[in-house]
């Protein structure tokens, strides 16, 4: 599995909320729920625990030379709501 994102988001986002998109990655190495939220261009919530907290992720897919990679979008602690999507979904 490949990423990329935008490095001084990653760092902005690391201030605000906690964690980057470096260590968001972790949730896609354990169950996580999975929901697409918008068609054009086709993104993409996976909600899942990072550093013992339940966190949320939008991201896309995309394709380069070395095929398909996700693109780390933005993310934040789930919500009341979130929480008992992946509850209800895991």
């Amino acid at each position: 599995m490949r990423f990329r994102y935008d490095t001084q988001k990653s760092t902005l986002l690391r201030k605000k909320r906690g964690v980057g998109f470096e260590e968001v990655q972790e949730l896609f190495y354990s169950p996580y729920f999975l929901d697409r939220i918008l068609d054009e261009p086709e993104q993409w919530v996976a909600i899942g625990w990072v550093n013992a907290h339940l966190y949320s992720v939008i991201y896309e897919e995309r394709e380069d030379d070395e095929g398909i990679y996700y693109h780390l979008v933005t993310l934040w602690k789930s919500t009341k709501a979130e929480r008992l999507k992946y509850e209800k979904n895991s």
